[in-house]
């Protein structure tokens, strides 16, 4: 099957189509990776490729509790023994680079920091506290062009300790709702200068973004996700949505990333992405493309065979089974996952799936 047979990106050669998606796990206390981090992944190195939990550049990033940074020595010494364990496995890892801009609380965040975005627009709704619970979302600080230029400067930082590290390379998180995407979108951009108001405008920051983390670990080990048509963390349908993704994965593309990963999150509730954008942004790209989003074996061999994506990743099926390359290759049942335990401490729901493979 195609799934399981081998795959470059840039210089990296991936032993199978599977792919790890980028999943929020809050075991990481102080913001600091450890040891039962370095296990989670290790057991996952039968992927070809393994991305990483959005991990924060700068302390402005962190948004939610127990999330990774890798903006001081300590976290990046611990993401020493992540990548040091997965390579020894025979892995490939990628860090996630997410800056969480709005969707924070100073409750999950050091002292001295400052919750920034686009725009002066809350996030709805409540979030998360391991200090009060739940608590409603502040109003964020619009950016100034010092603190876009400065925020951009942390992805580099954070690009080239991820290198220090030991990672093979980085994926800048440019979905779901955080920083990059809410310059995209419209919802949360409502900027009169040369980051907001037209689609090239809003797209600024990540081509920013992009081009300064390629310039800085090579642009062979940077890739990006995006989430057209996502719904998440109060993004909108914007008018004129396709061309404006369509235009980003073009400029994407002349950047030479190693590889572009599209979120389509419709098998939780949120609207479907029409396979026509992804395919168009597919080709705009015209460099790997990494489909994800409610796949199973099937589903998944369909794409590769269809040539609508170069290689798939799995998100839920990963995280309650350690084994799942063995299990899909042998056709294991999986096991189901523990929605209860995604973001909680400790071991439960994280290193305690039972696994069939050796």
């Amino acid at each position: 099957m195609k799934i399981f047979s081998k795959y470059k990106i840039g210089n990296i050669e991936l032993k199978n189509r599977v792919v790890l998606a980028p999943m929020t796990r809050s075991r990481a206390i102080n913001n600091i990776p450890n040891e039962m981090m370095a296990k989670y992944y290790a057991m996952r190195a039968d992927a070809g490729l393994l991305i990483t939990e959005g991990t924060a550049p700068s302390a402005n990033g962190l948004g939610y509790p127990r999330i990774p940074g890798v903006y001081n020595q300590a976290q990046i010494d611990g993401w020493k023994k992540v990548t040091e364990e997965v390579h020894a496995n025979d892995g490939k890892i990628f860090l996630q680079i997410m800056h969480t801009g709005r969707v924070s609380h100073p409750l999950n965040m050091e002292e001295g920091t400052q919750i920034l975005a686009p725009s002066a627009i809350a996030l709805s709704g409540e979030m998360y506290t391991d200090k009060e619970g739940m608590k409603a979302h502040p109003l964020p600080k619009e950016m100034n062009l010092d603190d876009i230029k400065l925020a951009q400067q942390e992805y580099v930082q954070a690009a080239k300790n991820a290198i220090e590290a030991g990672f093979d390379g980085v994926e800048i998180h440019g979905a779901n709702g955080y920083l990059i995407d809410q310059f995209i979108n419209t919802g949360s951009n409502k900027r009169t200068d040369i980051y907001g108001g037209s689609m090239e405008n809003r797209s600024r920051f990540a081509l920013d973004v992009a081009k300064q983390v390629a310039d800085a670990i090579g642009p062979e080990r940077t890739g990006i996700r995006l989430s057209p048509y996502g719904v998440y963390n109060d993004m909108e349908i914007f008018e004129d949505i396709d061309n404006a993704f369509i235009y980003l994965a073009s400029e994407l593309g002349g950047l030479n990333l190693v590889y572009i990963h599209t979120v389509d999150h419709s098998s939780q509730g949120a609207p479907e992405v029409p396979q026509s954008i992804k395919d168009e942004i597919r080709i705009a790209f015209a460099g790997p493309y990494i489909a994800s989003g409610g796949l199973d074996k099937p589903k998944a061999e369909a794409i590769l065979e269809a040539g609508k994506g170069d290689l798939v990743a799995f998100g839920v099926p990963f995280l309650a089974n350690a084994d799942l390359v063995y299990k899909m290759k042998n056709d294991i049942e999986l096991n189901v996952a523990k929605s209860e335990t995604f973001f909680s401490l400790g071991a439960e729901g994280y290193l305690d799936y039972p696994t069939v493979s050796s």
